[in-house]
């Protein structure tokens, strides 16, 4: 039976959460080992520039565009550079306070700061991009989300819906992992499974080679599009 993101209850929940970690646990080790460690620098660095400044300027957003490997040929991009500096920072500073807020459970400071970020262009469809922003907010708290995270799910038969809200969706389905981890991921964050997530939704190696793989992506596809690989 193809299960939900709504978490079952007790030891089915226990169960399912489980089967998931068993699966996680070796994709996360496969990303470790493939990925280089320095991809992330671009990330670390707006991420501690964010802790100082509780915000998110053009160039941070620019810099997580381009570690995301997102288009910046796009209409919304030219808009959101029109935008005076200090409009996007008091966007941004809510949202990096709603992702922060301890006082919400994961999942709502997530659908916030989500909503809070539709107001800048580039931002009212798609998640790839806003869930970038939100982790480098909340790099313990947040996590990245896209389309091979959602090809992961699907993969693992879980259901992650498109309607509104999903963001807060998949936040509180991580948080259900890490609440139900037990011994299988001591340490983890959210941000950890969702690197263990892409791992999984990665394309095949028949699927890289194939004609559909090689049409341009649409809009939207970019927009939800995470890093590829690396060559090795």
């Amino acid at each position: 039976m193809k299960k939900t993101t709504d978490m079952p209850a007790g030891e089915e929940s226990a169960v399912l959460c489980g089967r998931v970690w068993d699966v996680l646990i070796p994709a996360r080790a496969g990303y470790l080992a493939a990925v280089s460690p320095h991809y992330d620098e671009v990330f670390h660095d707006v991420a501690q520039r964010t802790e100082r400044a509780g915000s998110l300027g053009k160039t941070d957003i620019a810099a997580l565009t381009v570690w995301k490997r997102l288009s910046a040929q796009t209409p919304w991009a030219a808009a959101l550079m029109s935008l005076p500096e200090t409009q996007v920072r008091a966007v941004t500073e809510r949202a990096v306070t709603a992702a922060r807020d301890t006082a919400l459970s994961r999942s709502e400071a997530a659908r916030t700061g989500r909503s809070i970020m539709s107001e800048l262009p580039g931002f009212r469809t798609g998640d790839a991009l806003a869930s970038a922003v939100l982790t480098a907010a909340a790099p313990q708290r947040m996590a990245v989300y896209d389309r091979r995270v959602q090809h992961a799910l699907d993969t693992l038969g879980l259901t992650l819906t498109h309607a509104p809200g999903r963001y807060g969706r998949y936040l509180q389905f991580l948080n259900d992992l890490l609440e139900h981890s037990g011994a299988h991921a001591n340490g983890w964050t959210a941000r950890d499974i969702d690197t263990a997530l892409y791992w999984i939704g990665r394309p095949t190696q028949a699927a890289r080679h194939s004609p559909a793989h090689r049409q341009t992506p649409t809009a939207q596809q970019a927009a939800d599009q995470h890093k590829p690989a690396p060559a090795l």
